[in-house]
């Protein structure tokens, strides 16, 4: 009797692990090597948007305020002598003012799915995120990575939501990002829509509107 040539589920799962580590070491080749430590803390919010400033600290959102999207309804940029470190990583804020309320419940202010695009987490893939472009949904903050991203997030924001949450707490949320982010680019999710297919639901969307 001839073996089965047909690929099993462990054989597959070999396969795609194999190319995350692939893409891991590429990644690391191509001097990746530092953003893998600041996106990666050895604490609860691993893995993090965050990159990695002149003294080695991992800085959230590339310095961005995140209360000021609270207080006042927009983003700002930090400054370097105004900051707290929560978790082994480092919150710029535009004013002492908003330091203190960061101190007294950081966990308020912490954008969702470690500060990475939401519209990625609903693919389950850990990636991008631009301080410019968010959304505050039921007194959370919601990261994006373009205006493409949240245009389509925004078509079933409680849907995205829900995919997003499960992917990130079943997933990503404690993993290292460039693993996640590699396996999930491999073995899409059931659903996966790539971006000139969000565009055209957009675009859709938006004539029915």
């Amino acid at each position: 009797m001839k073996a089965s040539t047909s690929r099993s589920p462990q054989r597959l799962l070999s396969r795609v692990l194999n190319l995350a580590a692939a893409g891991l070491l590429a990644t690391l080749l191509l001097g990746g090597c530092s953003a893998m430590t600041a996106q990666n803390p050895s604490s609860t919010l691993k893995p993090v948007n965050a990159v990695a400033d002149a003294d080695g600290a991992r800085v959230m959102l590339k310095g961005a305020d995140v209360v000021s999207y609270f207080t006042a309804g927009k983003d700002a940029v930090g400054s370097p002598q105004i900051k707290s470190v929560y978790q082994d990583v480092t919150f710029r804020f535009a004013s002492s003012a908003n330091k203190a309320l960061f101190d007294a419940n950081p966990t308020k202010y912490l954008p969702q799915y470690g500060g990475y695009c939401a519209n990625g987490l609903v693919y389950g893939i850990p990636w991008g995120g631009d301080a410019d472009t968010w959304l505050i949904q039921d007194g959370k903050l919601y990261i994006f990575g373009g205006a493409g991203s949240m245009a389509a997030f925004k078509l079933d924001v409680p849907g995205n939501i829900k995919l997003a949450d499960k992917y990130w707490t079943e997933e990503a949320q404690g993993n290292n990002s460039f693993v996640q982010r590699a396996k999930r680019l491999v073995l899409r999710v059931p659903h996966y829509k790539n971006g000139e297919e969000l565009d055209r639901m957009v675009k859709a969307a938006a004539t029915k509107g």
